[in-house]
């Protein structure tokens, strides 16, 4: 029994007749109405008893479904809210992708830090589960993108000696009714509540825990119930199945999942999910296919299904051993099974897929090589791998376009911009990746090992060469792969989670006594000069930390740098070279000390001051001129303001082009013209979300209940940062460059105010000498920078034509060379003393000529060229590596053709006289 068993006992259960039964296949207690039931009816246990028949008693779509459930709930007085990105890191900084709906409000709300939208409230949230990559398709259950509808309530407490401490107080529900809510919308749907039974399952996760409870109806399970009220302690009294200890908390809160896809199927009882969800696309993908079945086929592919839950891989240590059972149980060769079916897996996985990067392209997940962005890339190319084995030729832009304008988004024209620009990407990827896997498939077949699991992850993460790519290349050459079956949850491990460690400052505990500092720059950010109280002085090896009760110095944050100036009492004054907060606590960093209690003056750098506010500014309205430019799909992947210049790096699946950085800069500066005003407020967290959406975070996710708002014109951002009151203020804008400093990652650098005035005047200072250089006015120097380039490329090519026949003049020339038989082949050895690319030309000419060419040079040092015809059983490497030992220096390279040399050019003449023995020595080896 769980050390939770009591948990379970809920007077629901005890009202309704229920009985606690452990069961007799798994071993894990549930609760039913009927007394004779023996299993728990999850598979393995169990297998599907709707298909065909379904469960409930009418048939829904997905979007009807979605309303029955939403509506029921708001029937049971729960508010219906709008559901969130799939990119959770949009709003929360330890997670890449939403997994669930609880995720919306982690961890400020189920914290008690602030109150939720609604409570209680009802949503069906689109989530994504990358663990669940390998399962889509096999099970008949399993989808990578789904929505997680559910209900939420947030209790608190009763008995807290201050109940105020948190943003929610008392019960509003708990276990009892909530499962009494799932029974009633069970039984409203027409199902036979008897065969429901209620799995006892603890969650884990994050820290916390509690009860769980799964919800399984006729082989399917629907809902997970999750009561949330326990958290990580190791003084804990509960022993939970992670190991850790566990206590109770003071909030605790209704966690429940039901899936949509789902409860749609049990609606309509086809062989898979997938049917359900995805008929149109399904049909459309196995005509594309060819695919087609006989009468007889289509029946043991259905029989296959009902028993296609014991192929979960988390439940299964070999899904191919698991699909003979299933083969068996049905009477048929299991490659028949096989061949019948793997088909069709691929064919839901690319459905489910399709969908998947519908959500993540649609709620502006730009594909790279980083974080949510790696993992589109990784749905799409495994999509694209699928496509390729079933024979699924339409495009995969317009796979993801049909789900896209179902999910009705409105940014398709970008989502199939995004997919064919990664299509184009990974086919230029695969062909630089498969010298690498031949390379990898040599060394391991002449190991005679297996290519192991974590190349294979390498291959896939570093080339994005499919694990079956990778199998084909290698048997061609004699090596073994073994793929695991969980392959692409291993992949997605690596990049799944992003969690943001704080350094914390050794003084923490010192400020613990110490009141947050008054930030008096939000009040007149205008403002440069103050007085204040010293509250504390903290020393250090560089100088000394200050507190005052409030001040206007801006600290380092938000990718402004701190303000510099000034603090001064009577007797002296003090240089504040940095600034920063710690815990709500600002420290000016300065050269000398002052003394605790003195009243001082603070006086910041005006002038700075204003150059980091209008850089700050201008950095908001390039990020805006962006959007207005490239799409709504642009998002701030970081930003640095600085005095002179700052930059901005978005999200963007193509290099910029100089039109489009035209554009941009002119949308700027359009705004900078109009002079609107720059205005703050501090709205309440969960009214600035429900009016703006989450576009609000660009520079990252602010804590507390209120949080500040910069509006610029339409551009409204969350940030901490300092502003000029109008926009006209910045003066102007000058771009004055840009690069990928990653993969779907494009830097904008860019001066505003007094440093783009000396931005342009460099550009033309430049512009100008270059036009004095060339002896032209300034408007011809690209006409004649491109006439001089275009001569400059015929001269060298001039040069290179007369090089080579240079070098065929002294292979025709060999009357001061030595001729060596080598075998079947005649080796020259000759002293040639010019550059090592003259060496590699003649020895070039030597080869087209059937001969060994064996040069030196003794210029500046000894160098040598070794090239060798191809057949020819001589080693190129190992011959210039004893040369060049002879002349105090090292070589080598593949063995038809190396160069080296050392520093002894005196040398020389012996090591090439010692040539032919050396050849002959490499020859008999």
């Amino acid at each position: 029994m769980s050390d939770l068993e009591e948990e379970y006992r809920l007077e629901y259960f005890r009202e309704e007749g229920f009985e606690r039964v452990e069961c007799v296949s798994c071993g894990n207690h549930f609760w039913t109405r009927d007394p004779e039931r023996e299993v728990c009816g999850e598979p393995p246990c169990a297998t599907y008893d709707f298909i065909g028949d379904p469960g409930f008693d009418e048939e829904f779509t997905l979007e009807e479904m979605r309303e029955a459930f939403l509506s029921f709930f708001e029937d049971h007085d729960h508010e219906r809210i709008e559901p969130y990105p799939v990119a959770a890191n949009r709003w929360r900084d330890d997670v890449l992708l939403t997994q669930a709906s609880i995720y919306d409000f982690q961890p400020l709300v189920t914290s008690g830090q602030t109150p939720p939208p609604a409570n209680p409230l009802t949503i069906s949230q689109p989530c994504i589960r990358m663990q669940d990559i390998d399962n889509v398709g096999k099970t008949g259950r399993h989808t990578m993108a789904f929505e997680m509808m559910a209900h939420h309530a947030f209790n608190a407490r009763e008995d807290l000696d201050d109940p105020g401490q948190y943003a929610f107080e008392g019960e509003v529900y708990w276990k009892d009714r909530t499962v009494e809510l799932c029974d009633e919308l069970l039984d409203e749907l027409g199902a036979d509540i008897t065969e429901v039974t209620y799995i006892e399952d603890p969650w884990v996760g994050g820290g916390n825990a509690g009860p769980a409870i799964e919800v399984i109806y006729k082989g399917l399970e629907l809902a997970t119930l999750v009561f949330m009220c326990m958290k990580q302690d190791p003084d804990g009294e509960y022993e939970l199945k992670d190991g850790n200890t566990y206590s109770y908390m003071d909030t605790y809160v209704v966690d429940t999942g039901y899936g949509l896809e789902r409860w749609t199927w049990m609606s309509q009882g086809t062989p898979t999910v997938y049917e359900a969800i995805y008929p149109e696309m399904i049909a459309f993908l196995k005509d594309n296919a060819g695919l087609s079945y006989t009468d007889e086929e289509s029946d043991l592919v259905g029989q296959a299904a009902r028993l296609s839950g014991n192929l979960d891989i988390d439940d299964v240590d070999d899904v191919e051993a698991a699909r003979g059972d299933i083969a068996a149980e049905l009477g048929v060769d299991v490659a028949e099974l096989r061949d019948l079916v793997e088909p069709l897996e691929h064919i839901y996985a690319i459905a489910d897929h399709s969908r998947t990067l519908a959500y993540m392209l649609g709620d502006g997940i730009v594909p790279s090589n980083v974080a949510t962005g790696y993992l589109a890339r990784m749905v799409l190319r495994r999509m694209k791998r699928l496509c390729d084995t079933v024979g699924v030729d339409a495009p995969l832009d317009e796979l993801v376009d049909m789900q896209a304008e179902r999910l009705g988004y409105e940014n398709r024209d970008t989502i199939r911009d995004i997919v064919r620009t990664e299509v184009e990407k990974y086919r230029e990827t695969l062909e630089r990746g498969s010298r690498r896997v031949e390379d990898l498939a040599e060394e391991y077949a002449e190991r005679e090992e297996p290519i192991p699991t974590d190349d294979l992850i390498e291959l896939y993460d570093s080339h994005g060469i499919q694990p079956d790519t990778v199998a084909e290349i290698a048997d061609d050459h004699g090596a073994d792969v073994e793929v695991p079956d969980d392959f692409y949850a291993l992949v997605a491990s690596r990049h799944d989670e992003e969690v943001a460690a704080t350094a914390q400052s050794g003084d923490e505990d010192r400020f613990a006594d110490l009141p947050e500092t008054e930030k008096r720059y939000y009040d007149d950010q205008e403002r440069t000069q103050f007085e204040a109280v010293v509250l504390d002085v903290f020393e250090h090896d560089d100088g000394y930390d200050v507190v005052l009760d409030g001040t206007h110095f801006y600290p380092e944050g938000g990718g402004q740098p701190a303000d510099r100036g000034t603090l001064s009492t009577d007797e002296t004054t003090v240089d504040v070279t940095d600034v920063q907060e710690e815990g709500g606590v600002i420290l000016h960093r300065t050269d000398d000390e002052l003394g605790k209690g003195e009243f001082v003056t603070g006086r910041i750098d005006a002038d700075r001051r204003r150059q980091l506010m209008a850089h700050h500014t201008a950095t908001h309205i390039v990020g805006h001129a962006a959007r207005e430019v490239l799409g709504e799909h642009i998002r701030q992947a970081g930003a640095q303001k600085g005095v002179d210049s700052s930059r901005l790096d978005v999200r963007h699946y193509d290099r910029l082009s100089r039109e489009e950085v035209e554009a941009i800069e002119r949308v700027a500066n359009d705004l900078v013209t109009a002079n609107v005003q720059v205005s703050q407020e501090w709205p309440h967290r969960n009214e600035a979300e429900a009016e703006h959406g989450f576009d609000l975070y660009q520079g990252g996710v602010p804590p507390g209940e209120n949080i500040r708002l910069i509006h610029v014109a339409e551009d409204v951002q969350a940030c901490g940062g300092t502003h000029v009151a109008r926009t006209g203020d910045i003066g102007a804008i000058k771009i004055r460059s840009t690069e990928r400093v990653q993969d779907g990652v494009e830097r904008l650098v860019f001066a505003a105010g007094e440093a783009a005035i000396r931005a342009t005047q460099e550009t033309e200072n430049a512009l100008y000498e270059a036009a004095e250089i060339l002896d032209v006015d300034p408007q011809d120097v690209p006409e004649t920078a491109e006439r001089f380039f275009e001569a400059w490329k015929d001269r060298g090519k001039r040069i290179d034509e007369l090089e080579e026949q240079l070098a065929t003049a002294r292979a025709g020339n060999t009357d001061d060379a030595t001729e060596v038989d080598v075998g079947e082949a005649t080796a020259v050895v000759q002293r040639i003393d010019a550059d090592v690319d003259e060496l590699r030309a003649t020895a070039s000419a030597f080869v087209e000529e059937g001969q060994i060419a064996v040069l030196g040079s003794g210029t500046d040092s000894a160098q040598f060229v070794v090239a060798v015809p191809d057949g020819v059983g001589v080693n190129a490497g190992e011959v210039v590596g004893e040369l060049a030992a002879q002349v105090g220096g090292g070589g080598g390279g593949p063995a038809d053709f190396a160069q080296g040399g050392g520093p002894d050019v005196d040398a020389l003449a012996d090591a090439l006289e010692a040539a032919p023995e050396i050849l002959r020595q490499v020859r008999n080896a």
